[in-house]
């Protein structure tokens, strides 16, 4: 409730705290916001006397809002400002820095559900191949089944326990996987041996699609999961094709003889078919007969997919670009790390950055000036001190981290370190990552991606380029790293030269990790450093 009268604003906040700026609104179609300017233009109220003019600060808006939020609520806004959001950053912290949604972020789930035998694998390769994409991802429900006691195992290979029944699945473990997968987070997917009738102790990580098949006979079956589905196809073949397609399949690719096959089939496959798959139609939004050779059917899952992909380039592309507006008028921060620029270090760059030096000379300074790189980004690293006994007697002193160090290489550029990285530290892990730009809409794209082991649990990951413009690839490999639980002040980004732009996006965006460079240059500034180091 918000008037004006001849004394001073009052208002009286009737909403919860997270409607606070409800009022930033209503104060705008009542007083006009223009820094510290006086209201001059506003005209008086006729048959009454003038309201009185109101300056207001934007800024100082927002203290009063969260001054009268705290006095309200305290609890509230004491609890929230404590409360930790992902383990490592406050509430406080996550509203001041921007934020990043990558491609993968809002992943899109088809689901593919029909009788055993209809096609529903074939299908689901065949989209794959159409769209030859690496972002497509087939996610089949026959990894999701239960493990079996010593009896079950038994009765599997006697041919009579009952795979065709909802209570064979685990819809617990894929709900969750798939809610990671919605996420955006790496989810850890069983593997299950049909040959052993048993869940294997290995599974298969899966990380950044952006669009992934769910295909099985209980794809429709779970309310969860058809929650999470953005499209639902049921899949429709004639019965004795069904069970043909079985056959082959079975005693091809899981070592069945036929008798087993027939008694499986007529035992669970179709009564369970009756009972629990053909309800599934009742909510598939296409129903596809013929499998592959409906090509009708199959043009529209396409596209619809490829309309997805394009969205989802669109949104990412115009989140990029709304972080460099954020980040254009801002000052570097305090986690940015420029080289001094000593005599030697401004020799070494004039040397690398002259067209006239040769190959060996360039290569052979530039490992100079990232070994010492590598040395300023490893004091963000806490060390110990450390006593050895060499094998002559003699005792040294000297100092040892206090966790493990790891390094991810952005490629191809990150390769020119590892020169300097085995000089630093022979002995330190390193990961790859792969990230390039569309050429022809220029947003970064995920190709690749090997990580250390337990690298949430380093004591600091150094992120390493030879060169940062616009910040996409950066924003992208350290969005890779935070999702498989390394923490923001964890991260050294290690860089030959970057361009302001993308220091300010890469900051706004986290601010927790640090960010040591040698130079820095022109936003437009061409990736030359690699193609002199590697020749090409």
């Amino acid at each position: 409730r918000l008037s004006l009268e001849t004394g001073p604003l009052n208002f009286c906040l009737t909403s919860p705290p997270h409607f606070l700026s409800s009022i930033l609104i209503l104060l705008s179609s009542s007083i006009q916001l223009r820094g510290s300017r006086d209201l001059q233009d506003r005209p008086a109220t006729p048959a009454a006397r003038p309201s009185p003019i109101v300056t207001l600060e934007l800024q100082e808006l927002e203290v009063q809002a969260a001054t009268i939020r705290h006095r309200l609520y305290p609890s509230t806004s004491a609890s929230s400002e404590m409360a930790e959001t992902n383990g490592t950053e406050s509430h406080v912290t996550v509203q001041k820095r921007a934020h990043y949604s990558p491609p993968w972020a809002d992943v899109s789930i088809i689901g593919i559900a029909g009788s055993s035998g209809s096609g529903k694998s074939t299908l689901s390769h065949a989209i794959v191949r159409k769209l030859n994409l690496p972002w497509v991802v087939i996610l089949s429900m026959d990894s999701f089944y239960n493990p079996l006691t010593p009896e079950q195992s038994k009765k599997a290979f006697a041919n009579e326990f009952d795979f065709d029944s909802p209570e064979a699945i685990d819809f617990n473990v894929l709900v969750d996987c798939l809610r990671d997968l919605k996420a955006g987070k790496r989810a850890e997917i069983p593997i299950y041996s049909f040959s052993k009738h048993q869940r294997m102790e290995n599974t298969t990580t899966i990380y950044s699609p952006h669009v992934i098949i769910l295909e099985g006979i209980f794809a429709l079956h779970d309310p969860r999961i058809i929650d999470l589905l953005d499209m639902r196809i049921f899949c429709e073949a004639d019965a004795d094709t069904c069970l043909s397609r079985r056959v082959l399949r079975d005693v091809k690719e899981r070592g069945r003889d036929v008798e087993g096959i027939m008694k499986q089939w007529f035992t669970f496959v179709k009564p369970n078919f009756e009972k629990f798959v053909e309800p599934q139609r009742k909510v598939a939004d296409i129903i596809v007969p013929r499998g592959i050779e409906n090509r009708v059917a199959m043009a529209m899952v396409v596209q619809y997919i490829e309309r997805k992909l394009i969205e989802k380039s669109t949104h990412h592309r115009a989140a990029l670009t709304q972080l460099e507006l954020a980040a254009a008028s801002e000052p570097l921060s305090d986690r940015v790390v420029v080289l001094e620029q000593t005599p030697q270090l401004r020799g070494m760059s004039t040397i690398i950055q002259d067209i006239d030096t040769s190959g060996e000379d360039f290569i052979f300074y530039f490992d100079r000036l990232a070994c010492l790189l590598i040395e300023q980004a490893l004091n963000n690293v806490h060390f110990e001190e450390k006593t050895i006994a060499t094998p002559q007697g003699y005792k040294y002193n000297g100092l040892v981290a206090k966790g493990n160090v790891s390094a991810v290489l952005v490629l191809r550029g990150g390769a020119a370190f590892e020169t300097a990285l085995k000089r630093v530290v022979p002995d330190m892990r390193t990961g790859r990552v792969l990230i390039q730009s569309n050429v022809r809409t220029g947003e970064p794209e995920l190709h690749y991606l090997k990580l250390p082991d337990d690298i949430d649990d380093h004591e600091a990951v150094l992120l390493i380029d030879t060169q940062m413009a616009s910040g996409g690839a950066a924003l992208m490999a350290v969005q890779v790293l935070v999702d498989h639980g390394v923490a923001q002040e964890k991260i050294v980004l290690a860089c030959y030269a970057a361009g302001r732009l993308g220091v300010h996006r890469l900051a706004k965006v986290f601010p927790g990790i640090t960010i040591v460079l040698c130079n820095m240059l022109a936003d437009i500034e061409d990736r030359w450093v690699e193609k002199r180091y590697f020749r090409c």
